[in-house]
């Protein structure tokens, strides 16, 4: 699915509409003269930093961890990892 055109005539009178728009994640392709010229997307979002307390509560209700099988499994990724590619 391609972005919907917009003509760099609505681009300039619509300017604020449009943004917004790019801000909720819509992108457009911009065109002049019918042909097309650019694209406008909306940025990636940065990551953002869970609060501690946040992190907390959403940890509650996570299961408990194998510690046992953690350790097998990272074993098990370090040996695949070790071993040569050419052997397999």
């Amino acid at each position: 699915m391609s972005a919907p055109e917009i003509t760099q005539r609505d681009l300039r009178s619509r300017s604020r509409e449009i943004m917004d728009a790019v801000e909720h994640g819509q992108s457009f392709t911009v065109t002049r003269d019918g042909h097309r010229i650019a694209e406008l997307i909306p940025l990636r979002r940065r990551r953002r930093l869970v609060p501690r307390g946040e992190f907390t509560a959403m940890s509650r209700n996570a299961p408990d961890v194998d510690l046992e099988a953690f350790r097998a499994d990272q074993e098990a990724a370090i040996e695949q990892e070790a071993a040569s590619p050419y052997e397999r």
